[in-house]
């Protein structure tokens, strides 16, 4: 009896330790795949049905779960498989992404000088080929949308600097205005002042000029 309890545990041990292989090979597996590529991630095939990526995102979450394995990168294995799904369930992000690995199809097709219909293209070696061509082309696309981010971003920073300028200079106007109409009665009082100064020097001229009787 107590060599049946024995190899219970020694057999309990031995799943558990294949177990967490399993969990460390998954989390290996997600971290290495390419990160532009939600399907490398789930390890899915393009075009499979939204059911498939649902359930594929199920069995892998609750493999690799942080709250399942003690692993340390679980959190951000488990995060980037989140991320995975929310793009293949996002209908334009999917499109995008499809349209990536359709182009990386069609590029090999042509470097290769293949028809549509060529036997080579459903080996096992033109997929690994194709992968590695959609990283290419992913790439691309992410440079592409990043530098056009860039520009977007420089074209509104120039328009914010314009409109704060013109602001500015509208400002300085009314300031100026304001300050006109605040020292306008200055200016009068002070031409008052000066026509006033004028006329009694004119005015002392005369009595200096004029002949004594």
């Amino acid at each position: 009896m107590a060599d049946d309890n024995e190899d219970k545990d020694v057999l309990a041990a031995l799943d558990k330790e294949a177990s967490e292989y399993l969990k460390d090979a998954e989390i290996s597996r997600i971290l290495n795949a390419f990160k532009l590529d939600a399907y490398a991630i789930l390890d899915l095939k393009p075009g499979v049905p939204e059911s498939d990526i649902k359930a594929q995102f199920r069995r892998k979450s609750l493999l690799i779960h942080p709250d399942k394995t003690s692993n340390p990168q679980a959190p951000d294995a488990f995060d980037r498989l989140k991320k995975a799904q929310g793009v293949l369930m996002d209908e334009k992000l999917r499109e995008r992404l499809d349209e990536a690995i359709a182009d990386a199809r069609m590029l090999l097709i042509r470097e290769k000088k293949w028809t549509v219909d060529n036997p080579e293209l459903v080996t096992d070696e033109f997929a690994v080929e194709w992968r590695e061509k959609t990283k290419h082309v992913l790439i691309d696309n992410e440079l592409r949308k990043r530098k056009q981010l860039k520009a977007q971003m420089a074209e509104e920073g120039r328009e914010k600097r314009k409109v704060e300028e013109e602001m500015d200079a509208r400002k300085r106007k009314r300031e100026s205005e304001v300050a006109w109409e605040e020292t306008r009665d200055q200016r009068i009082n002070s031409w008052r002042d000066f026509k006033t100064k004028g006329e009694k020097e004119r005015s002392k001229k005369k009595k200096k000029m004029a002949p004594i009787g």
